[in-house]
C-alpha cells in the first residue's frame, strides 16, 4: 500500500466525490461536449492494469485492508469494485476479460473518480466484516462478474473463496443496506448471486420464525401469530411454485430445486444485444397475487426507474452479454411477492420487532422489481436481465436501492477489457449506449 497514490484525484488535483457527481451528470446531459478534464494518459507505459497507477489501489492482503480502514478519505471518495473471479469470461479470441478495469477506466476518464479493487477470489472473506464496512462506506460499490456458475460449487476453484463464502458475502451486503451505506451495482454473476441470496434469505426467515415462542413486547402473542401465518404461506408457495420459462420449458419445481433462482440457458448469450423494458409474462400460470405485486411495484418505483434506466426514452439500448445462465423470472416474481408480504406484516409492529430477536428482519428489502429483459421484439433471450432491490425506511419514507444487471455495460462492442485494446477516448465513451447506461447507474448511485 506504500505505492498507493495518496490523493483522491488523478487527472484533477483534489477532486472528490462531489466533483465526480458533477462530471458524471455533465457527461449524461450531452453527447458531444468536449472533454472537461486535463489531458492525461491513464495508461502507464502503454498498459492499463491493476497494481499500476491509476489502478494501484488493490486490497490483496490483511495489511492492505487495515491501511484502508484507517484512511476513510480514500474509500469515501472512490468506487469499491468487488471481484468474485479474476475475469468474467473469455473473449472469442481466447483471452480472459477482466472487466473490472473497464469500470475503473470509465469512472476515472469521465469524472476523475478513483477505484479500489477487492479481489475476493484472492483476498477471501476471512475479514468479511472489515471488507463490508469499507465497501459500504465507499461512494458506491460495483460487484463484478465472474467465470463460474451459481449452481455449480465445483466451479469455484479459488482456494481463498468458495461458492458458500461468496453467497455469505452477498447476503451480508444485501442486509447491510442502511441509511449510511453505499448503493450497490451487481453485474452478471453478481446479478445471479443476488437472486440466489434473495431466495436463501427467505428460506432462512422461514426456518427462523417458527422457532420463536414469544416476543418480549407482544403479550397477547397476536403479532407473532400473524408473522408465523405469513411465513407459513411464503414457505408453502416457495415449496410448490413451478418455474416455467416463456418458451414453455419447466426448469425447476419448488425453491429447493438447485435451478430455482438461476438456470442454464438453451444457448449462451455472448456479444451485442438489446435490452427492453420488462413486461410481465402472459399465461404464466402464476397466482394473480404474485403478478399483481410486481405490477404495484412497477407503479410505485416507475418514475425513479424510468429516470435511472432511460428505458422509456431510449426504448432499446445496445449492451454486451457474456453468460450462459440466467436468473429465472418466476423466482424473482415470487421473491418480490414474499418480501412485500414480510414488509406488510412486520413494519406496522416495527417497535415490537426492533426490540426482539426478529430485529434483523427489518433490514430486509421490501421489493424486488424486474426492470428489463433482453433479446428482440420477436424473441426474449433473458427474461430477467436487470433488477432493483428496494428497501423502504418507514421512519423517513425514503427508498434505498441496489441494482443488478445481467449484461456488461462496461464492455464495448469488441468485448475487450481496456489494456487489451487501445484506450477509448471521451467521445467514444459518449457514443456508447452501454457506457452511458453504466454512468447513469453510477451517477444515480452516488445520489442514493
Amino acid at each position: 500500500m506504500s505505492k498507493w497514490f495518496p490523493k483522491t484525484g488523478y487527472l484533477l488535483e483534489g477532486s472528490n466525490i462531489e466533483t465526480a457527481s458533477i462530471l458524471f451528470g455533465r457527461f449524461l446531459n450531452n453527447r458531444s461536449e468536449h472533454f472537461p478534464l486535463p489531458e492525461k494518459d491513464l495508461f502507464t507505459d502503454g498498459k492499463f492494469k491493476w497494481g499500476v497507477p491509476p489502478l494501484e489501489k488493490v486490497v490483496a492482503s490483511a495489511d492492505d485492508l487495515d491501511f484502508l480502514t484507517n484512511n476513510p478519505r480514500l474509500y469515501g471518495n472512490a468506487i469499491s469494485i468487488i471481484e468474485p473471479w479474476n475475469h468474467v469470461g473469455f473473449h472469442p479470441d481466447g483471452s480472459p476479460v477482466r472487466a473490472s478495469k473497464n469500470v475503473a477506466y470509465i469512472a476515472q476518464k469521465i469524472a476523475d473518480c478513483g477505484s479500489i479493487l477487492f479481489p475476493i477470489w484472492q483476498l477471501g472473506v476471512r475479514d468479511i466484516r472489515k471488507v463490508i464496512e469499507v465497501v459500504s462506506r465507499s461512494a458506491l460499490f460495483v460487484f463484478e462478474g465472474g467465470n463460474a456458475s451459481v449452481d455449480k460449487p465445483e466451479e469455484w476453484v479459488n482456494k481463498q473463496c468458495s461458492l458458500d463464502d461468496m453467497l455469505i458475502l452477498v447476503e451480508t451486503l444485501l442486509q447491510w443496506r442502511g441509511q449510511r451505506s453505499a448503493s450497490g451495482l451487481f453485474i452478471c454473476i453478481g446479478h445471479q448471486l443476488v437472486a440466489q441470496c434473495l431466495i436463501n434469505i427467505l428460506k432462512r426467515v422461514c426456518g427462523f420464525v417458527p422457532l420463536l415462542d414469544d416476543l418480549p413486547n407482544d403479550s397477547s402473542g397476536e403479532i407473532l401469530r400473524g408473522i408465523k401465518n405469513t411465513v407459513d404461506k411464503i414457505q408453502e408457495v416457495g415449496q410448490s411454485i413451478q418455474v416455467k420459462k416463456r418458451n414453455g420449458d419447466i426448469v425447476a419445481n419448488g425453491w429447493d430445486d438447485p435451478n430455482f433462482a438461476v438456470s442454464d440457458m438453451r444457448e449462451s448469450e455472448v456479444g451485442s444485444t438489446f435490452i427492453y423494458p420488462y413486461v410481465s409474462p402472459v399465461n404464466s400460470g402464476l397466482h394473480r397475487d404474485i403478478l399483481n405485486s410486481q405490477l404495484l411495484i412497477n407503479e410505485e418505483l416507475e418514475t425513479i426507474l424510468d429516470q435511472m434506466m432511460r428505458l422509456r426514452y431510449e426504448a432499446s439500448v445496445n449492451v454486451a452479454m457474456f453468460h450462459s445462465q440466467e436468473v429465472t423470472e418466476v423466482s424473482m416474481l415470487f421473491a418480490n411477492w414474499a418480501y412485500n408480504k414480510l414488509y406488510e406484516c412486520l413494519h406496522p409492529y416495527r417497535t415490537v420487532i426492533a426490540t426482539s430477536p426478529m430485529a434483523w428482519l427489518l433490514k430486509l428489502p421490501y421489493a424486488v422489481k424486474i426492470i428489463a429483459l433482453t433479446g428482440s421484439e420477436e424473441e426474449v433471450m433473458t427474461e430477467c436481465a436487470s433488477m432493483c432491490v428496494a428497501y423502504k425506511d418507514h421512519e423517513t419514507k425514503q427508498i434505498r436501492r441496489n441494482f443488478t444487471i445481467q449484461f456488461h455495460p462496461e464492455l464495448l462492442g469488441d468485448l475487450y477489457s481496456f489494456g487489451e485494446r487501445k484506450a477509448p477516448s471521451y467521445s467514444e465513451l459518449q457514443r456508447s449506449d452501454s457506457v452511458r447506461l453504466l454512468v447513469r447507474l453510477l451517477y444515480l448511485g452516488l445520489q442514493n
